[in-house]
């Protein structure tokens, strides 16, 4: 992976969150094996790739799914796994749900999620730069989707009492303004659920923890501040089991723009560089955790093939799935 922590990233932009100019370099490789160049901020320790290896709004638009999913519309092994997913989703956030709301889904993807909601009475939209993916959720789920990118899409609506952005603000070009226009969509109090991928995770292998997918990659520290920054106070937090993930709940304050904030975060700059830099291919596979990792992963597979079989559409495997709730769809479209 290169890890050159005390190399200067000569042209680096300036921190996108703290404002910092003076990036170091963190490795130069992706999980790909070919250059990517990733920087750290030594005040504040966010990480991103500098330059971006790509043009985000082509590549999230056209390229994405075929490069990850290897197909333009989910198939159902891709809905199957999604819905499990969505229900794991829904628990971690059910005490919000407890009574009806206006909810928006920031990339909806196959519409998994924003489906689950829409069968528990919930009034959601979601937003898709995919326009396969997008299309299939408004066909087959009866969806109201927007195709584009929430930074750009124009919502009339600013009074939404929940925004959920999965897995989707470390892909963006710039997460603070993203943040800026989620704050701007909610209603006084209103809440707003992020979960990315944690850099300090130690899950997967070294080989994998940069790639041209992830435009930023946040720890916790990092995260929360942005949010701060933002106009958002702090509510709830929760740690995928493997420490892949990071999960928060952040609630709208009344000012977008607070008053200035210290946003330097002494110490964090060091702690990732020290996990990074002693996370070695080594020191991985001479553990436990990755080979268990397999083994779910090969179970999961076979099982999904089984589940997923005997159904052609999506809507009925996802009404079947998210009946365990107890609240299966009333018909839907």
């Amino acid at each position: 992976m290169g890890i050159e922590s005390n190399e200067l990233a000569s042209g680096a932009a300036a921190c996108y969150l703290c404002g910092t100019t003076g990036a170091r370099v963190l490795a130069n490789r992706c999980r790909s094996n070919t250059p990517l160049r990733t920087v750290i901020c030594p005040k504040c320790g966010l990480v991103w790739s500098d330059p971006l290896p790509h043009n985000p709004r082509d590549f999230y638009e056209d390229d994405y799914r075929v490069s990850y999913k290897g197909t333009y519309s989910p198939k159902p092994k891709h809905i199957l796994r999604a819905g499990n997913v969505a229900l794991s989703r829904h628990e971690k956030i059910r005490r919000l749900l407890a009574n009806k709301m206006r909810v928006l889904d920031v990339g909806s993807g196959g519409g998994e999620f924003a489906y689950l909601l829409k069968t528990l009475g919930h009034d959601v939209q979601g937003i898709e730069p995919n326009r396969g993916y997008a299309d299939y959720s408004i066909r087959e789920y009866g969806l109201n989707v927007r195709v584009g990118f929430v930074q750009d899409v124009a919502l009339p609506e600013k009074n939404l009492g929940l925004i959920t952005i999965w897995h989707v603000l470390e892909h963006t070009e710039n997460p603070f303004n993203v943040l800026l226009k989620l704050h701007e969509l909610l209603q006084p109090e209103g809440m707003l659920v992020i979960e990315v991928p944690n850099i300090e995770a130690t899950c997967q292998s070294p080989r994998s923890t940069f790639h041209e997918a992830h435009l930023f990659n946040f720890n916790l520290a990092t995260l929360r501040k942005m949010t701060e920054k933002a106009g958002f106070a702090f509510s709830e937090l929760s740690l995928s089991p493997d420490g892949g993930n990071i999960t928060i709940m952040v609630q709208k304050k009344s000012a977008a723009h607070p008053e200035p904030l210290d946003l330097e975060i002494p110490g964090n700059a060091q702690k990732i560089i020290g996990i990074v830099r002693n996370h070695t291919p080594l020191h991985h596979y001479l553990t436990a955790p990755p080979y268990a990792r397999l083994l779910r992963r090969i179970r999961q597979s076979l099982a999904e093939k089984r589940s997923a079989g005997s159904f052609s559409r999506g809507k009925a495997l996802l009404d079947r799935l998210y009946s365990t709730l107890g609240h299966p769809s009333r018909g839907g479209q």
